[in-house]
């Protein structure tokens, strides 16, 4: 059965070859629901009912398993079946999902308890959490050298860092009130983060753990995605319902893009040539031609999307 008509009947399908297009997945929060989209014709193919308020997400390596956060824990759902295998007891009130380089930990920021929580995702069981200093954290995110992890908080003005490997914080950087979105570059030199409160991007030197330099984005930058060549951030401005583009070689903003409204979560194809943003107030996704830098269209999902993971 050809792939087109696997569209045509709003079926799923997983497959490994290497021309097929990945799929995108949609957290509705307040809806209950995960929508998928194909990137490949930009329609909406189906369905999964989470039975929780999804947030944050992240695909395993090999796309069969979806994890998403929701009220008090974390959502384990099979993609084939899209169906919710397991949940996983976090406590109250965890937000962002990041998954490691080499699938092998799942992290996520649980707000509550101020805390970062791995998961091994051979077992399916929280194995440590780590305490930060931020208040209420909202993203956790690996670098892709698997060495540290990022967490920003809504109640902070620093990014604080954690030592994977003695799995506890050892350093902050400060940046702005209320950092949000974190991407970091494909060889980890860098980490851009969004601070909301202030509308700037800060882009910090991984090894030296120190600010390198200040980006002023639209108003109220929130989700920041990266392309997979490392040249483009891409940061969501919940205010002005738009996009930046930042060239990493200048630091500086060389497209401005308008999207939906409250613009939030995003994320990029693995070719880097569309981005798809969750538009928090409109209930739809932007997708965005990366080379042109212009919206080629808006796709309904459910209501309040809170993010995009795309596998």
């Amino acid at each position: 059965m050809k792939r087109n008509l696997f569209a045509a009947l709003g079926l799923t399908l997983v497959t490994t070859t290497a021309t097929a297009a990945p799929f995108a997945y949609v957290a509705n929060e307040k809806s209950g629901t995960i929508s998928i989209i194909d990137t490949a014709t930009d329609v909406l193919v189906g369905t999964i009912n989470s039975g929780g308020k999804p947030r944050g997400q992240a695909v395993s390596l090999d796309g069969t398993t979806l994890y998403a956060s929701e009220s008090n824990g974390l959502l384990v759902i099979d993609i084939a079946n899209r169906t919710v295998s397991s949940k996983i007891d976090l406590g109250d009130s965890p937000e962002g999902v990041g998954i490691s380089a080499d699938g092998k930990w799942v992290a996520v920021a649980v707000e509550m308890t101020n805390s970062a929580a791995l998961i091994d995702t051979t077992t399916g069981k929280p194995v440590y959490s780590v305490k930060t200093q931020g208040q209420n954290p909202e993203h956790a995110e690996f670098s892709p050298d698997g060495k540290w992890l990022y967490v920003s908080a809504e109640e902070a003005d620093q990014v604080d860092i954690v030592d994977l490997a003695q799995r506890k914080q050892v350093a902050s950087v400060k940046v702005a009130k209320r950092p949000r979105g974190i991407g970091f570059l494909p060889d980890s030199s860098a980490a851009y983060v969004a601070c909301e409160f202030d509308s700037k991007v800060f882009a910090i030197d991984v090894v030296k753990q120190t600010v390198i330099a200040e980006i002023k984005a639209g108003t109220f930058s929130n989700g920041v995605t990266v392309a997979p060549d490392g040249k483009r951030v891409y940061v969501s401005n919940g205010k002005d319902a738009t996009v930046s583009v930042i060239d990493t070689a200048t630091n500086t903003v060389i497209a401005t893009i308008e999207v939906g409204k409250r613009p939030w979560n995003m994320a990029i194809t693995p070719d880097g040539t569309k981005l798809y943003v969750a538009n928090g107030r409109d209930g739809t996704v932007s997708v965005i031609d990366t080379i042109g830098n212009r919206k080629l269209k808006d796709i309904a999902v459910g209501e309040a999307p809170w993010g995009v993971v795309i596998r």
